[in-house]
Parts: structure tokens; C-alpha cells; sequence
């Protein structure tokens, strides 16, 4: 069982901590092994948080029980860090153990020097404050989430949720990942790379771009060309480009790519269809090329990825 600890601190944010109590805390019977999730306040004082909201939580003097650790924001000034949770935070990263920090959760690790030559993001809002106050972390723009070894980061708000559930993916797998996510009535994936905000996202006609993904994600067995999406979104190609970069980060054929590379770890993880067959269903022309996309996105080769699974 994989022990979760959610740090409660005098700065907390509110969303991001109901995010994470959500996610890891909340009691899911249907599922035979899940989390086991405490709200943590390592400081032993109750909370005095936005709103006059007073919070009692658990308090400990150690996280040296816990496997992950979750950040809910920290403050992006100058704040001087209570000393247990410098030292307990400082401890539990250094160990290896996975530390996920949500919106300016980057904040405190970054502090304690713990990012020093990873790759990080917090909230486009902070940006340009979180570049300037730690210069040695690799700081990424406008992405939902990142993960650089053992530490994830999120920007702000619902992306906290993204987060969490790429982490429920690797532990849990497609399937109970999707379950969590239909009951939260949220999109079950968006990838770390999507934008974390579109300047136009309202139009003045029928949302037909958004028609034209969803359509995609639909037939990803199909072959799909960008040329009949942009058709699909009632768009010029050029046009199809420039909002889809806008609004993933990515061209519209690596988006492809994506998807139906995140498809194909769906079926590896729950059909025992061969490599040939399983490209087909993921739209690949040829277990070639899913093989070739797969090692590239993921690390590991298609047989390599079923057997982690199939140990589970």
C-alpha cells in the first residue's frame, strides 16, 4: 500500500489540498488495494488559512512513514521555512521517495535547494518570480505538469488534478486511473505538455476545434490526416495549426502520435493481443513504428511496458 502524506502548513492552498484529499484520501472500496492518505501538519499548531478557515490536522513529528509527499502551494515570497519542515522535507526528497508539489508547492523545494538542475513549473502566474529566485532550477513554461525523477510538479489549480491522476496511471494503470477520473467528471488524460491557458478559448461560433479533437480522439484507429481535422474544426489549415499549437503546445501530428501512444498503454496494460494487432488498434501502420514511438515517448519497449504491468 502505498503511503501518502498531504503537508498542511500555515500557507496552505485550499484547492490544491482538496485536490489531493480527493484523489489519494478519499475511501474507494470498489478497487481491492488503494492509497492510504493523511493531512499532515508537521508544525503541531492549527491553521489559520484564506477565508478564516481554521484547520485541525493530524500531527507528526516525522513523514518517515510515507511514501509520497504532497505539496499544496507555499508561499512565493520570501517566507522563512519552519525548521521541521525543512529538515523532514529535505530528508524524505533526498531518500528517493516521490514528492509531488502542487501550484507554488514548487516553491518550498526550490527553496530548500532540492531543484537545483531539475526541471520544475508552478503557475504561469508565478513565472517569471520563480525564475528569478532560483536561477539553477530548469524551469518549464506553460506545461500542466512535469516529473524529474523521483518529483512531479503542477502549475495551479486544476492541473493539480492532471498531476494526480498521471500518477494514479503509473501506480494503478488505464483502467482504475479512467474509474477516478469519471467520478471526479473530468477529462480521464491531458498530457503534461498541454498549455496550461489559451488566449482565446471562447469563439464567436460553435466550438467546432474542441468537436474536431474529440472526434480525433474517437477514431484514433483511423487514419487521420491534420488536413481533415482542420476540415473537421472549419478551419484553415494554417489557421488548425496556429490554434492547436496555442492550445497544446505541440504540433497537431505529434498530438497524434501521443494519443495513440497513450491508447496503445491502455490496451498493453488489459489485452493480450500481439504487438502486430495492437498497433492496429492504436492506429500505427505497423508494429514498426508503434515500437519505434513507444521507446521514444515512454522509455521502455510495448513487451517491456506489458510485463511491468502484468507483475502488478
Amino acid at each position: 500500500m502505498n503511503k501518502v502524506a498531504i503537508l498542511a502548513h500555515s500557507h496552505v492552498t485550499l484547492f490544491e489540498m482538496s485536490c489531493a484529499i480527493e484523489l489519494f484520501a478519499l475511501p474507494r472500496p470498489e478497487f481491492e488495494n488503494w492509497y492510504q492518505a493523511d493531512v499532515i501538519n508537521l508544525e503541531g499548531d492549527d491553521i489559520h488559512t484564506t477565508g478564516n478557515l481554521l484547520v485541525t490536522a493530524q500531527h507528526s513529528n516525522s513523514l518517515e512513514p510515507y511514501d509520497t509527499l504532497i505539496i499544496p502551494g507555499w508561499p512565493t515570497w520570501d517566507y522563512p521555512i519552519p525548521e521541521i519542515i525543512r529538515q523532514q522535507v529535505s530528508q524524505f526528497t533526498q531518500e528517493g521517495k516521490r514528492v509531488l508539489t502542487l501550484c507554488s508547492g514548487s516553491f518550498l523545494l526550490a527553496r530548500l535547494g532540492l531543484l537545483d538542475g531539475k526541471t520544475a513549473t508552478t503557475h504561469w502566474m508565478y513565472e517569471q518570480k520563480f525564475r528569478q529566485q532560483f536561477p539553477l532550477v530548469h524551469y518549464q513554461p506553460d506545461v500542466l505538469y512535469v516529473f524529474d525523477g523521483n518529483i512531479g510538479c503542477s502549475a495551479g489549480s486544476a492541473a493539480a488534478l492532471d498531476l494526480g491522476l498521471a500518477v494514479i496511471r503509473q501506480d494503478y494503470g488505464y483502467n482504475i486511473a479512467n474509474q477516478v477520473a469519471k467520478r471526479l467528471v473530468i477529462s480521464a488524460h491531458r498530457l503534461g505538455g498541454q498549455a496550461q491557458f489559451v488566449e482565446t478559448p471562447i469563439l464567436e461560433v460553435p466550438n467546432q476545434f474542441s468537436a474536431a479533437i474529440d472526434w480525433a480522439n474517437s477514431q484514433l484507429d483511423k487514419s487521420i490526416t491534420v488536413d481533415i481535422l482542420a476540415e473537421k474544426a472549419n478551419m484553415s489549415r494554417r489557421t488548425f495549426d496556429r490554434r492547436f499549437r496555442a492550445s497544446f503546445n505541440l504540433s497537431p501530428k505529434e498530438w497524434l502520435t501521443q494519443q495513440r501512444i497513450e491508447r496503445a498503454k491502455g490496451l498493453l496494460e488489459v489485452e493480450a493481443h500481439s504487438i502486430e494487432r495492437l498497433a492496429n488498434m492504436a492506429g500505427f501502420e505497423n508494429a514498426t513504428t508503434l515500437r519505434h514511438h513507444f521507446r521514444r515517448l515512454v522509455g521502455v519497449s510495448p513487451q517491456q511496458y506489458r510485463a511491468q504491468f502484468n507483475d502488478k
